[in-house]
């Protein structure tokens, strides 16, 4: 069964990466777009729907064809884009929901462009995902083949995040990766690693005491259930490699914590996975990248891994759409 690509915006790096990522795998596949978007000289296949991917793919990009009306300016994103693009999300992700489809990997968007141009109501693609998966409890968590992390804060600024930082909001992240884990990943018992938000994870008080009032009772509490839970440990000796031997994932306070280490790994293969809901959707971990859009250096190694672990985990969910 196919796995779904929705195109993004056009004016970015998306509809190349995509590209080259069909030449590199040649697996099952749909692009959700605009065919005139691809980078010149690329096959395209323009199909029905995902039932004929398979067979279309060894020799072209299958395409499930929309017409965006406006030509595209590498760089330069056009406002009348805006509805096609967040159509392409809603679309792949009704082809899941009918079980003509298996995952969805999303070419990144620019946010800016969809307010602009449709009103676009949600801060990015994550959430208007849990819209359309029935408003479902959602995690970002980022993978390469060293290191899962998931923060539990995310788009905020630093300051905000001790007031945001609450033992129910920790609780429901922590909960959300534990099954993520053994539902999609096939851990059968999770091990997960809890960072401090402080140096030293508040070194006893000394430097904060969100570790001690919070976030340590937090995790005695779900280990007392059975969950594998470790810390809060101080986030400097979290990722070096006899650390991270000892965990299956890694739930951090807040963005950089989490981000930093996996970009410093792997920064060319990081994965953007949805935890929570009831499909499988994986993005690669970059942006739009308009300084580079339309000049053929795009790297397409992020969207090669998030095409093969969007197979993976779908694989081993076995199921299309799991409420």
């Amino acid at each position: 069964m196919t796995v779904i690509i929705s195109c993004g915006e056009p004016a970015g790096i998306g509809p190349e990466v995509a590209a080259r990522a069909w030449d590199a795998l040649r697996s099952p596949m749909l692009w959700i777009g605009d065919p005139r978007h691809l980078p010149p000289g690329t096959p395209v296949a323009e199909v029905a729907g995902p039932e004929e991917a398979e067979e279309a793919c060894a020799r072209a990009l299958p395409v499930l064809a929309r017409d965006f009306g406006a030509p595209v300016v590498p760089g330069r994103p056009d406002p009348t884009h805006a509805q096609p693009v967040i159509d392409a999300i809603r679309d792949g992700v009704d082809l899941i929901r009918e079980g003509r489809a298996r995952a969805l990997c999303t070419a990144p968007i620019s946010k800016a462009a969809l307010v602009a141009g449709a009103g676009f109501a949600y801060p990015g693609h994550t959430e208007y995902l849990a819209h359309l998966g029935g408003d479902a409890d959602v995690v970002m968590m980022l993978a390469c083949e060293a290191l899962r992390v998931v923060p539990a804060t995310i788009h905020v600024a630093l300051s905000e995040v001790p007031r945001l930082l609450t033992a129910d909001l920790l609780e429901r992240v922590l909960r959300v990766t534990h099954a993520a884990l053994r539902d999609d990943w096939g851990v059968p018992e999770p091990r997960i690693a809890v960072a401090g938000l402080n140096p030293h994870a508040g070194e006893d008080g000394l430097m904060g005491t969100e570790e001690g009032a919070m976030i340590r009772p937090l995790l005695d509490r779900l280990r007392a259930e059975g969950m594998h839970l470790s810390g809060p440990h101080s986030p400097d000796t979290m990722f070096h490699d006899e650390a991270r031997a000892t965990y299956d994932a890694a739930v951090c306070m807040y963005h950089d914590q989490a981000l930093i280490p996996i970009k410093t790994l792997d920064f060319a293969r990081g994965v953007n996975v949805t935890a929570g809901l009831p499909f499988v959707r994986t993005s690669p971990d970059h942006g739009t990248a308009f300084g580079i859009a339309g000049q053929g250096r795009a790297d397409p190694r992020s969207m090669i891994a998030a095409l093969e672990l969007a197979d993976r985990l779908s694989r081993q969910r076995g199921t299309p759409w799991r409420p």
